[in-house]
């Protein structure tokens, strides 16, 4: 049911959370999104492109690495079971929005825990995204400026066509794309008004994936990829916890709940969220099944935290320097169109969280530019201290996005305020709750003993 926003009142009740800035069928004209036409409602394929882009970001990076952490067998296996999970959170997540009339995922927690819970929940959007664009930014300077890991400095693309210079420098490709960019990307108040840019989005993620296959078939072709780690080197107990370092990894490959409802509210049919999701949910495993399979099998023990480094080198093939480039190239403008889909639930949050009694964000031009201003300012100067992409999905995937994605979720599910959770319903709450407290508490650990 799409509920329209009213131009003032309670703001924390009307744009906390995860709901579009704009409701549908309202005029454009003057409020600063693009165009004066009539909105009526989002496509089945925009809201696919959407969600997939929400889905598709920095995780996919990492994944290679997970592969040689849990080696090929069950990490491929994993990545399945978090898919899986996945779909069943989000089902429990809009099933519960929909019983209690909530059109965001704050009003759900709201419904469920009051004040608080739509507070936490906020906070733990806010640095969840928070720490996902940092990796953006990180990888983007990565890729274009260079990276140094273990002693090897990586050369990146523009310092490899044009040398080392002050202007190529990581702080300055960072703040060339945050004003170039991020800035004009981050104006649009609305979900579906970023619908071609996620469209875009997808298919250099499609390209991404089709090259490294392709390079990995190849050189396996002429037998020069050798057999990979099939399975995790276990032989002692700080072996066996490292193991539990790759949970925090692929929640966040996943994680994609906090934009559910704003694509669900602009949808022309509300009722095709559960395909859509599915949808969505299957295009984002095929791309990381094939990123993860093919990415590990050409670097093997030297598949770096952001495999995106590891095309720096000759890979051994005819035009390797081309398709080194165009690899992460592809990426690195993916993540970029990938980039206001996040930020735009960021914003929300924030907002809600500093602002929660003033009028509805799309009303008031001076504080939406302020706050977009000192968010990408936060994000970009975290990019520029954070280390590497590791560090960042340790902090945010076993904090702010296992609450997000399985533990809210599976919390309002056994609150069950309106009586309709099944017996299943309850089960796999308590399974998601459990795994996911214990397997990231691990990786906490773990991670902090290394």
């Amino acid at each position: 049911m799409v509920m329209p926003i009213s131009s003032g009142g309670d703001h924390a009740a009307e744009t906390e959370s995860t709901e579009s800035l704009l409701p549908k069928n309202q005029h454009r004209g003057g409020d600063g999104d693009d165009g004066g036409d009539d909105f009526h409602g989002a496509s089945f394929a925009g809201a696919v492109f959407n969600l997939s882009t929400t889905i598709v970001g920095a995780g996919i990076m990492a994944l290679p690495a997970t592969m040689k952490v849990l080696g090929l067998v069950p990490g491929l296996v994993l990545i399945v079971l978090a898919a899986v999970l996945t779909d069943a959170s989000i089902e429990l997540l809009v099933r519960y929005s929909r019983a209690a009339g909530a059109k965001s995922y704050g009003r759900a927690m709201g419904d469920a825990f009051g004040s608080f819970g739509r507070g936490f929940l906020q906070f733990c959007v806010v640095v969840n995204n928070l720490g996902v664009m940092v990796v953006y930014m990180i990888i983007i300077g990565d890729v274009l400026s260079g990276t140094s890991s273990h002693g090897v400095h990586h050369h990146g693309v523009i310092e490899g066509w044009f040398g080392p210079n002050r202007w190529n420098g990581r702080f300055a490709i960072l703040t060339i794309t945050t004003f170039g960019v991020f800035a004009p990307l981050a104006s649009f108040k609305r979900v579906d008004s970023l619908r071609f840019t996620s469209a875009v989005s997808v298919a250099l993620a499609v390209v991404f994936v089709v090259i490294t296959a392709g390079i990995a078939i190849f050189k396996l072709a002429r037998g020069h990829i050798p057999m990979p780690q099939l399975f995790p080197d276990v032989h002692d107990w700080p072996s066996i916890w490292r193991l539990f370092t790759a949970a925090p990894v692929l929640v966040t490959a996943y994680i994609c709940h906090y934009n559910v409802h704003p694509i669900y509210n602009e949808l022309r049919d509300s009722l095709q969220i559960r395909p859509i999701v599915r949808t969505s949910l299957l295009l984002c495993s095929a791309v990381y099944i094939t990123t993860s399979f093919f990415g590990f099998l050409l670097f093997g023990d030297a598949t770096l935290d952001d495999v995106l480094a590891n095309f720096d080198a000759n890979l051994g093939i005819p035009y390797s320097s081309f398709f080194n480039d165009a690899v992460r190239v592809s990426y690195v403008l993916h993540l970029m169109l990938v980039f206001p889909i996040v930020f735009h639930a960021l914003r929300l949050n924030m907002d809600g969280l500093l602002f929660p009694s003033a009028r509805p964000l799309s009303c008031d031009n001076r504080r939406f530019a302020v706050l977009t201003a000192a968010l990408l300012a936060v994000i970009f100067l975290a990019a520029n201290f954070i280390p590497n992409i590791w560090d960042a999905f340790q902090f945010t995937g076993a904090t702010a996005s296992v609450c997000v994605a399985y533990i809210f979720p599976a919390a309002i599910t056994l609150r069950d305020r309106h009586g309709i959770a099944r017996k299943r319903d309850k089960l796999l709450s308590v399974f998601m709750i459990v795994l996911a407290v214990v397997a990231n508490a691990v990786a906490v650990y773990s991670d902090a003993c290394s």
